[in-house]
């Protein structure tokens, strides 16, 4: 900042802020903790080699992400983003299989109230039902429900399939 208050970066590292710092416009010193824990996982000067090589105008966004991979770093050592990711996909993969459920659920019971009309024409029943997943529920799904009513037990078959260990180490439900 070359003035009144050193940026965060120059701060912690005790030194002189000056006018250039390629620092301050990016770790103002009302947030120490931003640049503390950039510095802890990539060292100063490898982020201030990264900000020299890229344009100005993708300074902000690099240094946003840099953050971000050093706050995923501190919380998951290993994995990092990666981990907040995958864990994010297994959750989508997982609700993606409840709506299947739920929609041959629904077409099951519009089979059981219209028979005729469902036999006829599935796909009309479950409106963009072109996906093999979807099939294969719908005629499993069905049978279960219709001979023994018992929809709610295979979707808890289904859910309790899906339990799996996340990388984080606790139960993905």
């Amino acid at each position: 900042m070359g003035g009144n208050s050193p940026c965060a970066s120059c701060k912690l590292l005790r030194r002189r802020c000056a006018k250039d710092c390629i620092f301050a416009p990016y770790f103002p010193s009302d947030d120490p903790h931003k640049f503390a824990i950039v510095h802890k996982v990539f060292g100063a000067s490898n982020v201030s080699k990264t900000l020299q090589e890229l344009p100005l105008q993708q300074r902000a966004d690099a240094v946003s992400s840099l953050v971000y991979e050093a706050n995923a770093r501190i919380r998951d050592p290993v994995y990092g983003c990666v981990g907040a990711i995958s864990y994010l996909q297994n959750q989508v993969s997982q609700l993606q299989m409840q709506l299947a459920v739920a929609q041959a659920e629904i077409v099951c019971i519009q089979m059981q109230q219209d028979p005729i009309m469902a036999a006829a024409n599935p796909q009309m029943v479950l409106g963009q039902a072109d996906d093999d997943d979807q099939a294969f529920l719908l005629q499993n799904q069905c049978f279960n429900f219709a001979n023994n009513n018992a929809s709610s037990s295979a979707y808890v078959n289904i859910h309790e399939s899906l339990k799996r260990e996340s990388i984080f180490g606790d139960i993905v439900s």
